[in-house]
């Protein structure tokens, strides 16, 4: 069955795949961004479609948004809007407090206000800081290292409460480190794939923070978008929390090694100290997603990079 659908945070790179991703299975889509980071240009494909609105607006002025809910009256808030970087959190946290946590209490609010159904939650693999044991588990300690994942927990927190309260149901999504296509490399707080492959396509050498035996459990933007429709969509999903994620941990001195597989010109990356709030190993356990919302990763991380890769053009002369 079609559903009306609000999706936040809906120019972002995340947010645009999730988009497309909706309307490609039937749904109706109203997108709303403050294009504070989303872009214009990462809702061309989307924007041809019927099925769906662009709106823009600030999500953390409540009154408005609640409105606009009313007005729309959808079964399902994709919830993903949010400040997306540990560092400006860490050198803002009132930024990171409106952005996040505030956004997150306007969503809970106009869906408590219009009976809206179901909320799927953008949270992050942050909320468990530096873990003990690997792969990491919902069950697990949760001991957020940085106000951006404290703020993705305390978000959590409040819905899955108000869920509880008011009948509406809800789906915390854990992601892992996400990559793909329209992943800004110009942005301060790019996933490192995209800004290894800038410096590709510069033909020059990456700057590694750490040592680079840091590890990360990289998951498709493909894979991701997916999980959000079928969290937001699926028939019967009760209230949870998953790890979106693929459960195989790669470092990032083999992430690079990837990457540069048939070059014949490899450079060597430059390393700097740990920058605050990194942390040191993160690899999830994808087995509660396939267990409550059946959801599995698809897309293989050498099969992914691949993808981009074969898309990756040589910069124009005075880019780099």
């Amino acid at each position: 069955m079609a559903c009306k659908v609000i999706v936040t945070g809906a120019a972002g790179f995340i947010g645009s795949h999730t988009v497309e991703c909706l309307l490609a299975a039937g749904h109706s889509v109203w997108g709303v961004d403050n294009f504070r980071t989303g872009r214009w240009e990462n809702l061309v494909e989307a924007r041809r479609h019927q099925s769906f609105e662009i709106v823009e607006m600030d999500v953390a002025d409540e009154p408005t948004f609640v409105d606009f809910t009313g007005g729309v009256r959808p079964d399902v808030i994709i919830h993903l809007a949010a400040l997306v970087s540990v560092p400006e959190s860490i050198a803002n946290p009132e930024l990171n407090d409106r952005l996040t946590f505030q956004t997150t209490k306007a969503v809970a609010n106009a869906a408590k206000r219009h009976q809206v159904g179901r909320i799927v939650f953008a949270s992050s693999a942050a909320v468990y800081g530096n873990p003990v044991t690997a792969p990491i588990s919902e069950t697990d300690f949760v001991n957020p290292l940085s106000p951006y994942g404290s703020a993705k927990l305390a978000s959590e927190k409040l819905l899955l409460e108000d869920s509880r309260r008011f009948g509406f149901h809800c789906r915390c999504q854990r992601y892992f480190n996400v990559y793909g296509p329209r992943q800004d490399p110009s942005s301060p707080y790019s996933g490192v794939i995209s800004v290894f492959l800038d410096k590709l396509r510069c033909d020059s050498a990456p700057v590694i923070y750490g040592d680079g035996g840091q590890t990360r459990d990289f998951i498709s933007v493909r894979d991701v978008s997916r999980a959000n429709l079928i969290a937001a969509t699926k028939p019967g999903i009760i209230s949870g929390v998953a790890n979106i994620c693929t459960g195989a941990a790669t470092s990032i001195n083999e992430l690079w090694h990837l990457l540069n597989l048939g070059r014949s010109n490899v450079l060597d990356p430059s390393y700097l100290p740990p920058r605050p709030g990194d942390i040191r190993h993160s690899c999830g356990s994808p087995l509660a997603a396939l267990r409550e919302i059946g959801f599995q990763p698809e897309v293989a991380l050498e099969d992914g990079l691949q993808e981009i890769l074969s898309h990756l053009q040589p910069a124009g002369s005075g880019v780099c």
